[in-house]
């Protein structure tokens, strides 16, 4: 059953697959992905990017083509999901694990996440070759869990995952 807003019922927009990567889209990894899953509309979900339009050129050249992309903050995100189209299959990039939660807290229907990539940095530790978590990004994920989001280490859908457990 859809919510309801202004009295009508909504459709549970079509998220494809959430996935944590801060490069956002890099590369041909996102084509593969979007291959795989079979979106035609990327959702960038960063605050500080959704308010920086000079990043979105490269992003978008880099997008496969025939796919929407579109750069949204963490809040438009939670406020429009339910007003996307049946026709829209989306794919939401987030770039840190807190931001995918404030999404499920907010009421996106996201079940399952997949991190490709989360870059090293001060106070992190490095999980695998690809991915490196800090006490905050270890927080959120053990929320994410306990909120009954599966989880998986991935970087390209042709590839095993790697045990969450490495993260958390």
């Amino acid at each position: 059953m859809g919510l309801k807003q202004n009295g009508a019922a909504m459709a549970q927009p079509k998220i494809l697959l959430t996935r944590i990567d801060d490069r956002f889209i890099y590369g041909q990894d996102v084509e593969l992905w979007n291959e795989a899953v079979g979106s035609n509309l990327v959702l960038i979900v960063n605050d500080e990017i959704a308010a920086d339009s000079r990043q979105w050129a490269p992003m978008r050249v880099a997008a496969p083509e025939g796919v929407w992309t579109r750069f949204f903050s963490v809040q438009r995100t939670i406020d429009i999901i339910y007003t996307a189209t049946p026709r829209q299959w989306i794919l939401i990039m987030v770039a840190s694990p807190t931001d995918a939660l404030a999404l499920v807290k907010g009421g996106v229907p996201i079940t399952k996440i997949s991190i490709g990539h989360m870059r090293a940095g001060k106070g992190k530790r490095s999980v695998t070759p690809a991915v490196a978590v800090g006490d905050a990004d270890t927080a959120a994920f053990k929320e994410l869990q306990e909120l009954g989001i599966e989880l998986e280490i991935r970087y390209l859908p042709s590839s095993n995952p790697d045990p969450i457990q490495l993260v958390i």
